[in-house]
């Protein structure tokens, strides 16, 4: 077992998106990396890779968050690694959205309860048995969580729970002062349905003018927060839930 002399962080869903901004963002800030990943083990390697050319250690763990077996094998092999696990950051998540309630699937819910809301309150379990005193904990939850939208009934139902697991075991862990909160994204271009849909979407342009700024978010946007609320200067913000959507009402 190697004893980190660095802060150590545990992302999961980290390989693309909003969790490699993340993992990116805290590494540049000398923050070791467990950087958890489902399937794309080639994605996986290289943002480890790109990690450890920012002067910090990395590891990729491939884990299922919807099997509390593989949650409960990730944290086992990030102490095994690094011998202690400061920041957990639940990013995992899955969007099946634009589905109206009546056409959604048995498969569809299974899936998206599966890892948003189980996945995610498993690893806040191993999270909350693990991580060190004054340690940090955050949920990247959903926009949908605040303004519901047809279409996306599973989706945002399925992120509601974590918001109330948040609030819950921030009163848990107070008395070790460990903080629970969540970041709560808007529509963040480059992650999830984004990834791929097109610059001139007539999609991305109803939430651009529906939004204050301007533009939509980018997984930087949502890395800065967590960023801030892992810091010292968040040191007594617990069960809170900051929005960073540019001040979209969508």
């Amino acid at each position: 077992m190697k004893k980190s002399e660095n802060r150590v962080a545990i992302i999961t869903g980290g390989s693309k998106g909003i969790g490699k901004a993340i993992a990116e963002r805290l590494a540049s800030e000398g923050i070791d990396i467990v950087l958890n990943y489902s399937n794309d083990t080639q994605a996986a390697e290289l943002s480890v890779e790109k990690i450890k050319m920012l002067g910090v250690d990395a590891i990729a763990i491939k884990a299922d968050v919807r099997k509390k077996s593989e949650i409960e094998n990730l944290f086992s092999q990030a102490l095994e690694h690094f011998g202690r696990i400061d920041i957990v950051i639940a990013n995992a998540g899955m969007e099946i959205v634009n589905v109206p309630m009546l056409d959604y699937t048995e498969e569809q819910y299974d899936k998206l309860f599966g890892i948003n809301t189980k996945g995610t309150f498993f690893t806040l379990q191993q999270a909350a048995a693990h991580v060190s005193d004054h340690g940090r904990i955050i949920v990247v939850s959903s926009s949908t969580t605040v303004y519901v939208n047809p279409g996306f009934a599973l989706y945002g139902g399925s992120k509601v729970g974590p918001k109330y697991f948040v609030e819950v075991l921030a009163k848990e862990l107070g008395h070790r002062g460990v903080t629970v909160n969540s970041v709560i994204p808007g529509a963040i271009d480059e992650a999830g349905i984004f990834a791929e849909m097109p610059a001139d979407s007539p999609y991305k342009k109803e939430i651009i003018d529906a939004t204050p700024l301007g533009r939509m978010g980018l997984p930087k946007d949502v890395a800065d927060v967590v960023s801030m609320v892992i810091s010292d200067k968040a040191s007594f913000i617990t069960g809170h839930h900051f929005m960073a959507n540019g001040g979209a009402k969508i």
